[in-house]
């Protein structure tokens, strides 16, 4: 995978984490596996809506979907929010590893 394609995927995922409704789709799905129809019911907004949150969830690989007859079963994926925590950790972490490396013999402050 090449530098682009790496901060394309980890993209996906932060897209996936800055909306609202995605949020409240991924907190209800904690409780389990839910099927869009009920997603749809508790969150009172259109298919087409749901549609494209759901797109965008799965494409960053925090939530996994599953066709059950006419309906789509959707869950969370574990390895996907693992990923995403690891992601997290590595920036928090950074910039004590950066400001150790700095260049610049005086500091400014």
């Amino acid at each position: 995978m090449n530098p682009n394609e790496y901060y394309e995927s980890e993209a996906k995922v932060f897209k996936a984490l800055c909306d609202p409704n995605r949020l409240m789709i991924i907190d209800r799905l904690r409780d389990g596996e839910m099927c869009a129809c009920k997603i749809l019911e508790e969150l009172a907004i259109s298919q087409s809506t749901l549609s494209h949150h759901m797109k965008i969830l799965c494409e960053s690989g925090l939530v996994e979907s599953a066709r059950v007859g006419k309906w789509t079963h959707y869950s969370l994926n574990a390895p996907g929010f693992e990923r995403a925590a690891q992601r997290l950790s590595a920036i928090a972490t950074a910039g004590s590893a950066a400001e150790a490396a700095c260049c610049c013999s005086e500091k400014v402050g």
